[in-house]
């Protein structure tokens, strides 16, 4: 469009104002998070890309892209401009890389020090160029309708979701950081501002937190960064008189403050900025993870029944669906699918969104890894095709995110998906049914999953498994299960998902996701060992698995997953749904 065509232009004028020669501009907001508020789209409103990872370099004299991961090439190539844009696949060609070859290192190069962590910029600093902190965004300088900061309530979120006082937590984290001999820790990610003070809002969309920094005491206090008319005296009540209300302008002073001591800053998931700011103040600065990404991950025993709770509501709107999808889907459209789905969560009085956008893509949509349906992409849902669907929901207690692919004819599906569907379902039954030592990471556990596609010559571009938080982000750290080695061990108490897939581009998608909650297993003496508790409740469709491909164990376990699902959910359907689900659950034979 005209209009968009324009911004590239405009920005580098303003580039020539700044007295740089480039820019990078990174896809997110101030506390680096991957879903951010409409004033942060920075990235989108410049190229046309709305994935959730992502960023642009822009060269004031010479060429510009844009880059993202394996699950938004495709749509990356839809949304931006090939003449204006390179459109570049990160680990290929990575950023700092491509910026050096451009002649980068002769160059000063613009960033905001406000939305990069310290590990970010590394990359660009490792390849010789020379990279120039900007003090104001000069994508904001010419975004003149740009949306204003979200300023949502800041609310109390009850123990009986919590699980554990604040107070309790806080004493926690303190401990930590005296142990390490830090005086204090910058608390950056809102969804660890969340937990530690037991508090939800509404800034971000598909996350229940409040976009604010916390500096943690290592005596426990906490300096809450949260303009004061956001927190209602009950919220401030239940904040105690530990936690001290200070307005945002203030964050400056306050870090002035902290002059002569030692401050504990995640350097890939806290701006860079508060790592110059200190050192600038005469702080000296501890490199370490966020204190309280571990202990969120590893939900309590409060948190972990309400995943459960959470899983089994979830569960009986995906089965309303399933069966609304295979009786009257074909001939809708994907957004209307989608849709429909949110409004069986919606039935719910506990429901309070979605927990990311829904991934509604039939046919070659479905191959797009994140596909987001829009009203001008949305594709008619066509018989005998594959549709595949990825979401989730948001409740007071706890937070889903499940994927079923699906065939929208009457028989069986074609050899052809199958084969491909079947070895996802082993992948996907291999990693549920591990068991492995204390102490191993997602890194470990990866190849499980991909085994029986490997076998095939086959494989997918993305991760196996994240974390999710409790009433939090649907994508949450610090463990994940991938290719890419993370130090993290897997520990009891995590929620990861568990999404093997297969995508043939231009045909269909095929992805089959459960929640799975760590819990310890019996193992020999002294010896600790840990394995899986599937949370999701959903059948997978029959219509696409080869028994012939199951082994007898593999077959038992489907079986045995199966006949869960219809006894949780079946009491809750009515008479139709409830016939279709003990037809999708029937036990199916391994040859």
């Amino acid at each position: 469009m005209p209009e968009i065509q324009a911004r590239l232009p405009a920005l580098r004028r303003v580039l020539e104002e700044m007295d740089v020669d480039g820019f990078v501009l990174l896809r997110g907001d101030e506390h680096l998070g991957e879903y951010v508020a409409p004033y942060a789209e920075r990235l989108a409103w410049l190229s046309g890309f709305t994935g959730s990872a992502g960023l642009a370099v822009v060269l004031r004299d010479g060429p510009s892209a844009v880059f993202s991961d394996g699950r938004y090439i495709t749509q990356m190539d839809q949304q931006v401009d090939g003449t204006a844009w390179a459109r570049l696949h990160m680990r290929d060609t990575p950023p700092a890389e491509w910026l050096a070859a451009q002649g980068g290192r002769g160059l000063r190069i613009g960033y905001d020090p406000r939305l990069v962590g310290e590990a970010g910029l590394q990359p660009y600093l490792a390849h010789g160029l020379d990279m120039v902190p900007l003090a104001t965004n000069p994508v904001d300088r010419i975004w003149t309708d740009q949306p204003a900061a979200p300023g949502t309530p800041c609310q109390p979120h009850p123990l009986s979701f919590a699980g554990e006082d604040s107070a309790d937590k806080r004493a926690r984290m303190a401990a930590i950081l005296r142990a390490a001999g830090q005086d204090a820790a910058i608390v950056g990610d809102p969804t660890s501002v969340a937990w530690l003070l037991n508090i939800r809002g509404n800034d971000i969309p598909y996350t229940p937190a409040c976009l604010a920094f916390a500096i943690l005491h290592a005596d426990g206090r906490v300096d809450l960064f949260i303009e004061p008319a956001r927190v209602s005296p009950d919220a401030a009540d239940w904040l105690g008189p530990q936690v001290r209300i200070v307005p945002p302008s203030g964050l400056d002073a306050a870090l002035a403050a902290l002059a002569g001591q030692t401050i504990r800053v995640d350097p890939v998931g806290t701006a860079i900025w508060f790592i110059q700011t200190l050192e600038a103040a005469g702080a000296t600065i501890a490199r370490a993870t966020d204190p309280c990404a571990l202990p969120r991950a590893c939900k309590n025993d409060v948190e972990q029944d309400g995943a459960r709770k959470a899983h089994l509501i979830d569960g009986v709107a995906l089965c309303r669906f399933l069966h609304w999808v295979d009786t009257q889907g074909v001939g809708q459209n994907e957004l209307q699918a989608a849709t429909k789905l949110d409004g069986f969560r919606a039935l719910c009085p506990d429901y309070r969104e979605e927990s990311f956008p829904a991934i509604s893509g039939a046919g070659p949509n479905g191959a797009v890894i994140h596909y987001r349906v829009t009203p001008e992409s949305a594709r008619t849902i066509g018989a005998d095709e594959v549709y595949l669907i990825d979401s989730g929901g948001q409740y007071p207690f706890g937070t889903t995110d499940v994927t079923r692919t699906l065939w929208t004819g009457k028989g069986l599906g074609p050899d052809g998906v199958r084969g491909p569907f079947t070895r996802v379902l082993k992948g996907h039954i291999a990693l549920a049914r591990a068991r492995f030592p204390v102490g191993t990471t997602g890194h470990a556990l990866d190849a499980l999953a991909r085994y029986a596609l490997w076998q095939d010559g086959l494989d997918y571009d993305h991760g196996t498994g994240h974390g999710i938080g409790s009433y939090l982000s649907v994508h949450e750290g610090p463990c994940s299960i991938s290719p890419v080695h993370r130090p993290v061990a897997v520990a009891a108490g995590m929620i990861l998902s568990d999404e093997p897939g297969y995508y043939r581009p231009g045909a269909y998608g095929i992805r089959l996701e459960n929640l799975l909650l760590v819990h310890p297993v019996p193992a020999e003496a002294g010896r600790t060992f840990l394995g899986f508790e599937t949370l999701t409740l959903a059948p997978f469709d029959r219509r696409l698995i080869d028994p012939a491909l199951l082994t007898g164990e593999e077959a038992a376990w489907l079986d045995t997953y199966h006949a869960r699902v219809f006894d949780l959910i079946a009491p809750q359907l009515d008479i139709d749904a409830r016939a279709w689900l003990a037809t999708a659950c029937a036990p199916i034979a391994a040859e």
